[in-house]
């Protein structure tokens, strides 16, 4: 039973679990295995250290669902007091049977992504892990893949000589823990040939996206049957016989592969960052009681992919887009914005911020000079004009969520400006959630056609969002006498992406990056001086970006890592490093 629990709230969780146990006694099944903490939720974080009795409680509740298992077994991951030690826990499966808990097993091998901070709650236990027999069926059960990984638990495990190993896991999704999980589970059973019933959550919780993809692996057969992907299911498993036509294996993402270098060929990856991001609105949405989202609709390309996301997670009847001209707003904005909303069928309205803007700055200008005589220091060039702006916005869309029930603000920030710390404090960063925190923008421009080629209303997205170059339209550029640019501000996109990807993904310094030769220069001769002049800038405003880092929005995590604080942490104040390195040398010469 793949389900997708709710954290903590026990009795969601529990009518769940005990459907699908009255629906397997109902068809005469043996057994059904319900995925690793699939009782309490999963990941808590720090919620138990808080609120001691939520791991009381759930003892409760498992005692109450063991009561509805006469005639059928069920495996039910759960949490677990350990004895002698406040605050910490196993996570453990509960075998019930006949009205009662009759088994423990307890995780063993705790996981080291950084999704989570197990460590800090969970305990991993070293007793041996355990098999049961039903019917006269040995199964050998293991919670979370990572203990397959460890040949003295998978050994001690074969002692035991078990028909099917079942494994109870809440495993999050992203190609590199997908190629890892599926080479792990078939080396497992060619190794021992033995039968794998593989059960993993689905859903998300806050920014952590589980797949399920759920799989069976057949010691003769290979594998036989994959669950559905972003989706609950409920499937009946033979171990014994290899039925294709009644369970049939499908890979969603059997072209996904994991890059050893950057590339602008996200097409493989498209399917799994659409459906990653919509089950993270859908699930964040239901899961806190929001049901309706207002964002504004500027007619660029963010906030035109987040209202194509948002509209098919929560319906179009529940999005509302605001157009919110200033006086540098263009007409092709405008109509892009309006365009998109009609193709979407999503509410719609303008909302221009002229007045707002011109009473709040020239309320300002009075305050400032008496600020200037009292410090000087004043800047020559502000950005509090741009500002003014963006947060003007955020006012309106916070107004509509405090006027409209179960309605939440968007923040429409991507993954690229974020680095750079190219978004407004309480403007265009504010919301109650993030759907494209963690999507560089050269990948949103392949997410963009993707949708107009993959939804089912084909080319929602006007042509011309996609065509257009990206900018805020919160200044004029003296050099053209037309809205600013991002990359004109900034730098080339595919050169900040591959940035990004090479610090996430390979771990590299300024100094490496320097002598690598970027894809973006494989089309575009630029200069080592004005590589580095990029790569100094890209730095510089990273480091002075981390405290906007702090407080994004909540997001979904679509990459292998990302820099909301939930997943990534470093501290403001280092904002200071060297980015470049030193030699010997020059250090000698900074100590004497």
């Amino acid at each position: 039973a793949q389900i997708n629990p709710h954290p903590a709230d026990f009795e969601y969780n529990s009518e769940k679990i005990v459907r699908y146990i009255s629906f397997a006694k109902h068809i005469g099944l043996d057994l059904v295995v319900f995925p690793e903490m699939s009782l309490m939720g999963f990941p808590l974080d720090d919620t138990t250290d808080r609120h001691p009795n939520l791991v009381e409680d759930n003892i409760k509740w498992l005692k109450q669902i063991a009561k509805k298992t006469t005639g059928t077994t069920a495996l039910v991951g759960f949490a677990e007091p350990v004895k002698d030690c406040k605050g910490k826990y196993y996570s453990s499966v509960a075998v019930l049977a006949e009205g009662k808990i009759q088994n423990v097993i307890r995780r063993t091998v705790l996981p080291e992504t950084s999704e989570f901070n197990d460590y800090r709650y969970i305990e991993a236990s070293d007793e041996a892990v355990k098999t049961v027999t039903i019917n006269n069926k040995k199964y050998g059960i293991i919670i979370g893949e990572e203990a397959l990984s460890d040949n003295s638990t998978t050994d001690e495990l074969m002692k035991e000589n078990p028909d099917v190993i079942i494994v109870c896991s809440a495993s999050p999704f992203n190609v590199e823990t997908e190629h890892y999980k599926q080479e792990l589970l078939k080396s497992v059973v060619n190794k021992y040939s033995k039968t794998l019933v593989y059960v993993n959550q689905v859903g998300a919780t806050d920014g952590v996206t589980f797949a399920g993809m759920s799989r069976v692996y057949n010691k003769d057969f290979g594998s036989i049957y994959r669950a559905k992907s972003f989706e609950e299911d409920f499937f009946v498993v033979n171990p014994d016989k290899y039925l294709k036509e009644f369970y049939p294996y499908s890979d969603d993402y059997q072209n996904i592969q994991m890059q050893s270098e950057f590339s602008l060929d996200y097409e493989p990856d498209l399917k799994r960052t659409y459906k990653t991001i919509v089950q993270g609105i859908r699930d964040y949405f239901g899961k806190t009681g929001f049901k309706r989202a207002v964002l504004g609709l500027s007619g660029g390309l963010d906030s035109t992919v987040c209202a194509v996301l948002l509209a098919d997670a929560l319906g179009k009847e529940n999005v509302f887009g605001v157009s919110m001209p200033s006086k540098i707003t263009t007409d092709m904005s405008k109509s892009d914005a309006e365009q998109l909303a009609k193709n979407l069928g999503i509410g719609f309205a303008v909302a221009p911020i002229k007045d707002m803007v011109e009473t709040t700055s020239s309320g300002l200008d009075e305050l400032f000079n008496k600020v200037e005589g009292k410090w000087g220091c004043r800047y020559k060039q502000s950005y509090t004009l741009d500002n003014i702006q963006a947060r003007s916005r955020a006012v309106i869309l916070w107004g509509i969520s405090n006027e409209f029930e179960s309605c939440l603000p968007i923040a429409t920030s991507d993954k690229s400006e974020a680095y750079m710390g190219y978004a407004t404090i309480n403007g265009d960063m504010s919301g109650g959630f993030a759907p494209i925190a963690d999507v560089t923008k050269t990948k949103l421009f392949a997410l963009a056609r993707w949708l107009n080629k993959n939804r089912d209303e084909k080319n929602a997205i006007p042509e011309s969002v996609i065509l257009k170059r990206p900018g805020a339209e919160l200044a004029i550029d003296p050099k053209t006498g037309k809205p600013l640019c991002a990359e004109d501000a900034l730098m080339p996109y595919e050169f900040m992406d591959e940035v990004i990807w090479r610090i996430e993904n390979k771990n590299e310094n300024y100094s490496q990056m320097l002598d690598t030769e970027f894809v973006y220069e494989k089309t575009n001769k630029i200069s080592k001086a004005q590589k580095a002049q990029w790569l100094d800038k890209f730095y510089r405003r990273m480091a002075s970006a981390m405290y906007k880092w702090s407080i994004m929005a909540p997001t979904v995590f679509v990459d292998k890592r990302y820099i909301g604080c939930s997943e990534y942490r470093q501290p403001i104040t280092s904002s200071h490093l060297d980015y470049k390195g030193k030699s010997e040398d020059e250090i000698a010469r900074c100590l004497n």
